[in-house]
């Protein structure tokens, strides 16, 4: 009666020692799998994959063809030593040679002589044996691996379980290399439409400060990204009046500056057709709740400055306290009532100050008082009250404050100012 050997037995599972061939099979499989596996760039990872086994399996061919999920076939992404297909060649999936079988079953096919397999698409005339491996990650394809050789059955099995163990990496690398330029390609697209956005929106700003006699008028805006929701506007008016705007749109990037400009057209269209800045922000504020996204809101002070009286009348929807500065006393002024615009209907009240010489009116946004260093202290409202009184004040000497304040930490979110002095 036979014993069965117990799990413990070193007599129940001989070990063989490998073979010599079979040690330097593993090295190559595992310097492969290495140096493809740190390659994110499709390309250059599969022109290394078709020439690196080439030559190490002493190969006629070698591919790699990309499966195209929306088209159903398979697209020869690199090729060695094929003199009649190039990059781009297509195969229809279970129609078109060993490639086309190999993806439509998921089953590796191996024609140890060509010249009888059903499957195979001659290429080169030197090849007599060729396998077709497919790649796959999880139950996905990814593609389909070949190799040819001008020797009859020239992958034994061996090999052959070599070859299918590097195209599990294979496969891996170059999902995750499609990957990475997929995301990538993303990103660039995103970028470029983000910086075609800034040029629109550049666009929109003043072009230069208005020049009226006895006023330094100035505005600045410095989006924290690519593009921004703040903005700033001059608006002359045929009596010689100037609508001033400052608004900041809730939200950053495209969203907010597709919104701005939104804000912008019917602002400047009402601005002339209504007399004082209230009725303008009231019948806004109707047309942008009906219109904005839920949630989206915009803050807003819009100014009218008659230079002849040197009287500003705003309104202020929900925005940051005008700073108005009168010898060396700064203060912040309010006004009785209004809402951010696009948040629910109501009207707004107006303020009115008269400018004398020596005087001036400072708007901006929370990117301004915000602004933090590295010690994460604001600049605030007593540091922009106390460079406003200083001599030589302006919107860009404001905004150049906060930088030197912020000291390398950068401003995290849209910066503008509009400032109006009066020359002594």
């Amino acid at each position: 009666m036979a014993t069965v050997p117990t799990p413990f037995s070193t007599s129940a599972v001989p070990v063989r020692p490998l073979r010599i061939d079979q040690i330097e099979d593993l090295q190559r499989l595992q310097k492969a799998a290495q140096k493809i596996s740190s390659i994110l760039d499709l390309d250059q990872l599969i022109d290394n994959i078709v020439n690196d086994v080439a030559h190490s399996f002493g190969c006629v061919e070698a591919s790699v063809y990309l499966h195209d999920e929306e088209r159903g076939e398979m697209v020869l992404a690199g090729v060695h030593g094929c003199s009649v297909n190039h990059k781009g060649h297509c195969l229809k999936i279970g129609k078109e040679g060993m490639v086309g079988y190999v993806a439509s079953t998921g089953q590796m096919r191996y024609a140890p002589d060509v010249s009888k397999d059903e499957y195979y698409i001659a290429c080169e005339s030197s090849t007599n044996s060729e396998v077709a491996i497919p790649l796959h990650v999880g139950e996905r394809l990814v593609g389909v691996f070949t190799a040819s050789h001008p020797e009859l059955d020239a992958f034994p099995r061996q090999q052959l379980r070599l070859l299918q163990a590097l195209c599990d990496h294979v496969a891996v690398a170059v999902h995750n290399a499609r990957r990475f330029q997929s995301v990538h390609s993303e990103r660039e697209t995103m970028s470029r439409e983000a910086q075609e956005a800034r040029l629109m929106q550049q666009a929109l700003l003043p072009k230069s400060s208005p020049y009226i006699p006895g006023f330094v008028i100035s505005g600045l805006t410095v989006p924290a990204g690519a593009v921004g929701g703040d903005w700033y506007d001059f608006i002359p008016f045929p009596d010689g009046r100037l609508g001033l705007v400052l608004a900041d749109v809730s939200g950053k990037g495209t969203a907010a500056a597709l919104l701005m400009s939104a804000t912008r057209g019917m602002l400047r269209s009402l601005a002339e057709a209504c007399s004082t800045p209230g009725e303008v922000l009231t019948k806004l504020n109707s047309l942008l709740v009906e219109d904005f996204p839920a949630g989206k809101f915009v803050t807003l002070v819009y100014a009218v400055l008659d230079p002849a009286t040197r009287i500003v009348t705003f309104a202020n929807a929900g925005h940051l306290h005008p700073l108005f500065i009168e010898g060396t006393v700064a203060q912040f002024l309010d006004t009785e009532r209004g809402l951010p615009l696009g948040i629910g209907c109501g009207d707004y009240s107006e303020t009115s100050v008269i400018l004398s010489e020596g005087s001036r009116l400072v708007f901006y946004s929370d990117g301004i008082t915000e602004a933090v260093n590295g010690d994460e202290q604001e600049y605030g409202l007593e540091r922009l009250a106390e460079h406003a009184i200083s001599a030589g004040a302006s919107a860009i000497s404001i905004v150049d404050d906060v930088r030197a304040f912020s000291n390398g930490s950068g401003v995290r979110d849209d910066a503008t100012v509009v400032f109006v002095g009066v020359g002594r």
